[in-house]
């Protein structure tokens, strides 16, 4: 009897692996088969859900934004709060329907901005690195760049549930782009850009310090992934800050490049990988603040500090090779 009660508190981890995928298929499943809209508005509604059955979710995000906005009220604070959460309704939404989109019908709700930035970095022919992250409907960007006829390389850390990723990876490949472990296929990122492909990679999350830089973002020091600067010195690749936003107002999404980062290329590797990251997050840090209501406030991002990471290998040490390297 004690066995059977522990078996039914306590199941199996292949037991609730397969619950998890089930629930995610589920999920995927129900809101693919709406109408978009409807499709986004029930999303909205699943992640306000969650949002008040997690209080630790809401913290951190008004922590975040206390932060990172000290002059706004706090009833403004909570107005970008709730943007974040319903970004993230959205962007479910959204993943649900990917299957349904094709090039035939992907102009209906992407459109280009910048387009003439992407154009100009993949002339220069040594590969073109999307600089991203977790802004607006983060997964469509990718899949309606190669809809319209450019698939890419995504580099993405693999989801703890095996069935899940399976899942999620389908998905993300369905309109030609492919999908590479950040734990097991930057060699093959690599070579992607050597070959002069383009690659996306989100890298505005935290990191630990043993495989990061800390670098100034919203004005306190933050752990970045150096993965973007060293890829790009060591190819030569452009780098280009691509990001999808929500437009309300014309009820579709912006996809949109800017200008490529200028980047330090000196004798001194770690002073470039180091000048470059801290670069990029300067941008970043630009672009979030012109679409505040759709940055992840949720993630932690200050969660280490320099004071504790001071026992901690450099990224000379610990970046010395492309494959220490990746979000944690």
């Amino acid at each position: 009897m004690l066995t059977t009660e522990a078996a039914t508190v306590n199941p199996s981890p292949a037991i609730r692996a397969r619950a998890e995928a089930r629930l995610v298929a589920a999920i995927l499943g129900g809101l693919g088969r709406l109408p978009r809209p409807w499709a986004r508005r029930l999303g909205i509604g699943l992640a306000a859900l969650l949002a008040a059955a997690l209080p630790r979710l809401r913290r951190v995000g008004m922590e975040n934004l206390a932060r990172a906005f000290p002059e706004l009220p706090r009833r403004a604070r909570r107005r970008l709060l709730w943007g974040c959460v319903a970004n993230l309704g959205r962007l479910l939404g959204e993943f649900a329907q990917l299957p349904k989109l094709h090039s035939g019908n992907i102009a209906e709700l992407v459109e280009y901005e910048g387009f003439e930035h992407f154009e100009a970095a993949r002339a220069q022919g040594r590969g073109v690195i999307f600089f991203t992250g977790h802004l607006g409907a983060w997964e469509l960007s990718a899949y309606a760049h190669a809809l319209y006829g450019h698939p890419l390389t995504i580099l993405a850390r693999p989801i703890d549930n095996p069935l899940v990723e399976a899942l999620v990876a389908r998905y993300r490949a369905g309109s030609g782009n492919r999908v590479l472990s950040k734990h097991r296929d930057l060699r093959a990122l690599v070579s992607s850009l050597r070959r002069g492909e383009t690659v996306g990679i989100l890298a505005d999350v935290h990191v630990q310090p043993r495989h990061g830089v800390f670098c100034q973002f919203f004005g306190r020091p933050a752990c970045t992934s150096p993965l973007v600067a060293r890829l790009a010195r060591r190819t030569g690749a452009a780098v280009i800050p691509g990001y999808l936003v929500w437009d309300a107002a014309r009820g579709r999404h912006r996809l949109i490049f800017e200008a490529a980062v200028p980047l330090a290329r000196t004798a001194d590797e770690s002073f470039d990988v180091k000048e470059n990251t801290a670069r990029l997050t300067r941008r970043w840090e630009a672009i979030v603040r012109r679409y505040p209501d759709q940055w992840l406030w949720i993630h932690r991002r200050w969660k280490s500090q320099p004071a504790e990471a001071a026992a901690t290998p450099s990224v000379s040490a610990a970046g010395s090779t492309l494959l220490t390297l990746g979000n944690d």
